[in-house]
C-alpha cells in the first residue's frame, strides 16, 4: 500500500509540474486573446447570488432560490452580472447532487442569457491547504474540465470561470503553483474562457500587492473587499471573538462608539478596535482600494472586485448604506468592476423578502437606483 500511496504521489507531482511547464510556455496554436479589459469592465454593477454554497441546509438542492421574478428585479436594480458560488467539492461526492446542481447551473445560464447577465461560475467551499495541495488541486481540474467540456460552446463574453474563491492563508507560492496548474488544466478543454484568479489569504488585497500575474493573458485578477473587517463583520458567529463587538458604525462615531466585547480582549478584534477611529471612514476605504488599483497599473492587468457587503444582522442600517456607498462610489472612480456580496442572504440589500418595497430608501441611494428610472 505504502509503493501505491508513493506512485500516486509522485504521479500527481509530475501531472502539477506538467501544468506548470505548459502554462509557461507559449503555444503558437492559440486565437488572439479577447479583449480582457472589455470583459471585466462588463462584469461591473453585478451581485453574487449563494444558494449553492449553503452547504449547511440541507434542502438547498430541493428548488431553485433563483426565480424569474428575481431575474426581473435584479435587471430592474441596473445590476449586470451575476456571480454564482458553487460548493463542488460538498456537492461531487453524492452523483445524484451533482445532477442536480448541473441541471441548476443550466437553467441560471438560460435565465441569464434570456434577461441579458453575465455569469461567472465559482468554484466555492474548496478544502485547499499547504498540505493536502497535491491531490486537492487534482480534484479541482478535474471538476473545471469537466463544466469547461459542458459549457466550451457558451460565448466567452457572457460566461466566465472563477477558479477558486478565497485561497486560504497558505504559502502564496504554493497557491500561485496550484493556481497555474488549474488554469492549464482548463486550458486543455478551453483556451478561450476568461478565468477570474486571486491571490491567497482569501484573495486579499494584500497578498495580491505581493504577487506577480500569470502568464496566461486571458485572467482577470480579483480580489474581496471587506475592509474594514471589523465593522463589515461585526458579530459575524463563524468568524469568533475577534468581530463580536457590535453596534460598530460607518464612519466612526465617537458618541455612538460602542464597548470592546470582552471575547475580543486579546484577539486581533482588540487592536482593530484601537484602530478603528482612523481605519472607519471613507479615506481609508479609498487608501485601501488604491493598493490594488496600483499594482493592476504597473503590470496593466484587469481588477474584478469579486465581493464586497456588509454583515446585517448587527450593523444599523443607515452605516450599511454608507458603507456600500462608499466602496461602490471609490470602484467607480477608479474604474474596477465590482460585484456585491450577496442578493437574499445575511448581507442582503432588502430588509425582508427582495422586492422595491422592501429596499431602503437609502439602499436605492447607496445603489443610484432613482438616477436609473
Amino acid at each position: 500500500m505504502l509503493s501505491i500511496r508513493v506512485t500516486n504521489t509522485l504521479l500527481t507531482i509530475l501531472v502539477i509540474l506538467s501544468a506548470n511547464m505548459a502554462a509557461n510556455a507559449a503555444p503558437k496554436s492559440l486565437p488572439a486573446p479577447p479583449d480582457v479589459f472589455k470583459r471585466a469592465a462588463g462584469l461591473d454593477n453585478g451581485i453574487n447570488i449563494s444558494w449553492l454554497e449553503h452547504t449547511w441546509d440541507k434542502h438547498v438542492l430541493d428548488s431553485s432560490a433563483i426565480k424569474p421574478s428575481d431575474f426581473q428585479l435584479l435587471k430592474q436594480l441596473g445590476f449586470k452580472s451575476i456571480r454564482l458560488p458553487v460548493a463542488f467539492e460538498y456537492f461531487n461526492s453524492d452523483e445524484s447532487s451533482m445532477r442536480k446542481v448541473l441541471g441548476y447551473l443550466d437553467q441560471v445560464l438560460k435565465s441569464c442569457r434570456l434577461y441579458g447577465f453575465k455569469l461567472i461560475i465559482c468554484y466555492h467551499f474548496g478544502n485547499l491547504n499547504d498540505n493536502n495541495y497535491l491531490t486537492e488541486s487534482q480534484a479541482v481540474i478535474s471538476l473545471w474540465q469537466k463544466l469547461a467540456k459542458r459549457y466550451l460552446r457558451e460565448s466567452g463574453e457572457n460566461l466566465f470561470f472563477d477558479i477558486f474563491n478565497e485561497p486560504p492563508h497558505m504559502n502564496p507560492d504554493l497557491w500561485k503553483n496550484v493556481a497555474t496548474s488549474i488554469i492549464s488544466g482548463i486550458r486543455q478543454v478551453d483556451q478561450n474562457r476568461t478565468l477570474i484568479v486571486g491571490a491567497s489569504n482569501y484573495n486579499s488585497i494584500y497578498e495580491m500587492s505581493r504577487m506577480t500575474p500569470f502568464s496566461d493573458d486571458n485572467l482577470i485578477y480579483a480580489f474581496h473587499f471587506y475592509e474594514p473587517f471589523f465593522f463589515t463583520h461585526q458579530g459575524a458567529e463563524w468568524v469568533g471573538g475577534q468581530v463580536s463587538t457590535i453596534e460598530v458604525p460607518f464612519p466612526y462615531d465617537a458618541s455612538r462608539w460602542p464597548p470592546l466585547n470582552p471575547k475580543a480582549k486579546g484577539t486581533a478584534g482588540e487592536a482593530h478596535y484601537d484602530m478603528y477611529p482612523r481605519d472607519g471612514n471613507e479615506q481609508s476605504v479609498h487608501d485601501k482600494l488604491q493598493i490594488v488599483k496600483n499594482w493592476a497599473a504597473q503590470y496593466n492587468v484587469p481588477l474584478l472586485c469579486g465581493e464586497y457587503g456588509v454583515y446585517k444582522k448587527y450593523a444599523d442600517l443607515e452605516s450599511r448604506c454608507r458603507y456600500i456607498k462608499a466602496v461602490r462610489q471609490n470602484l467607480k472612480a477608479m474604474g474596477i468592476p465590482g460585484i456585491m456580496w450577496d442578493y437574499n442572504t445575511n448581507f442582503s440589500l432588502f430588509e425582508g423578502k427582495p422586492s422595491i418595497t422592501d429596499l431602503p430608501d437609502c439602499m436605492k441611494d447607496a445603489l443610484n437606483y432613482n438616477a436609473q428610472k
